[in-house]
């Protein structure tokens, strides 16, 4: 908020997670791009890092669909011309409803138009809701400084509203067909590949290991995947998230073994397309055991991978 130059001032505005940066989430944008348009100003999405819930209760708060650089990625793939990022710390936890609206809106952002839900609650204690958005954007415009506030409609997918929520269900089953549905793309995880342990080139498996930069994977198990970002993309492979049982792994983790492919791309940043979930994850007895399921995985991976080329 330190950051907001008198340049910044002027804009048609939303705020929210936008977690996973869904078919919701795009509507959303699509009818605030058009306002801006309307109003010749341009449209700003308003995020916090961390998200809310993840400073307040980080062991309950769900898995995040996308981490914080997907999340920017996606906006702006949609049209989206600025992004206000908000840290999310005790000093924003606890400041007044009131406040946030003049120091944010009002005096840092000169919000003319703002867009969000009428169940949306912000400021400390939650104490603040739409209808005082409204009162205190109607207050403000008679002194030639307010902003209208307008309610997001609920979007739906068959009969049931896109949510964050029922992507992540979608991803927890497996079923990647319908959290496709939900996003408008196929799921992915993007990050740097960093160096592991190698035990899986010990058993003739090397992996990509990429950092997940999350509490917890909303996807897991072993999956027939696609990679981009190399040469030759996209790339084929087999890939397994989870928390390593049969090494005693500790937290998620994303593993990729690329087929037919033996280059070094430590510190590369890859995006991991999730094409069919293979089987959950499980402990196995010995490296054997633990090898020969890998086998099994890879060929039925390279299968279905090359039946749907």
């Amino acid at each position: 908020m330190h950051n907001l130059r008198p340049a910044d001032r002027g804009c048609v505005a939303t705020i929210g997670n936008f977690d996973g940066v869904h078919l919701g989430h795009r509507a959303v944008f699509r009818r605030l791009l058009a306002r801006g348009r309307e109003m010749g100003l341009p449209a700003t999405v308003i995020i916090f890092e961390p998200q809310p819930m993840e400073f307040f209760a980080p062991a309950a708060a769900p898995a995040r669909l996308t981490r914080l650089r997907e999340k920017l990625a996606a906006i702006r793939d949609d049209g989206i011309e600025r992004v206000m990022l908000l840290e999310f710390g005790p000093r924003l936890a606890t400041m007044d409803a009131r406040d946030f609206v003049q120091r944010l809106l009002l005096d840092g952002l000169g919000v003319e138009f703002l867009l969000v839900g009428d169940d949306f609650r912000f400021g400390h204690g939650r104490a603040g809701d739409y209808e005082l958005l409204r009162e205190m954007g109607e207050q403000a415009q008679d002194n030639g400084q307010g902003f209208e506030v307008a309610n997001l409609h609920t979007i739906v997918h068959g009969e049931e509203r896109i949510s964050s929520t029922r992507v992540r269900d979608a991803l927890a089953r497996g079923d990647l067909m319908q959290a496709q549905h939900l996003l408008g793309r196929p799921y992915r995880i993007r990050g740097r590949v960093a160096h592991g342990d190698k035990r899986g080139r010990s058993i003739g498996f090397p992996t990509a290991n990429i950092d997940l930069h999350r509490r917890v994977s909303p996807v897991s198990g072993v999956f027939a995947v696609t990679v981009e970002g190399i040469e030759g993309s996209p790339w084929p492979g087999v890939a397994n998230i989870g928390s390593r049982p049969t090494v005693d792994g500790r937290g998620d983790r994303l593993e990729v073994h690329l087929f037919d492919f033996d280059r070094q791309i430590y510190g590369q940043h890859l995006s991991v397309e999730f094409k069919l979930k293979l089987r959950d994850e499980k402990r196995f007895e010995s490296f054997a055991a633990l090898k020969e399921q890998i086998q099994r995985d890879a060929a039925t991976a390279r299968d279905f991978l090359n039946s749907t080329n």
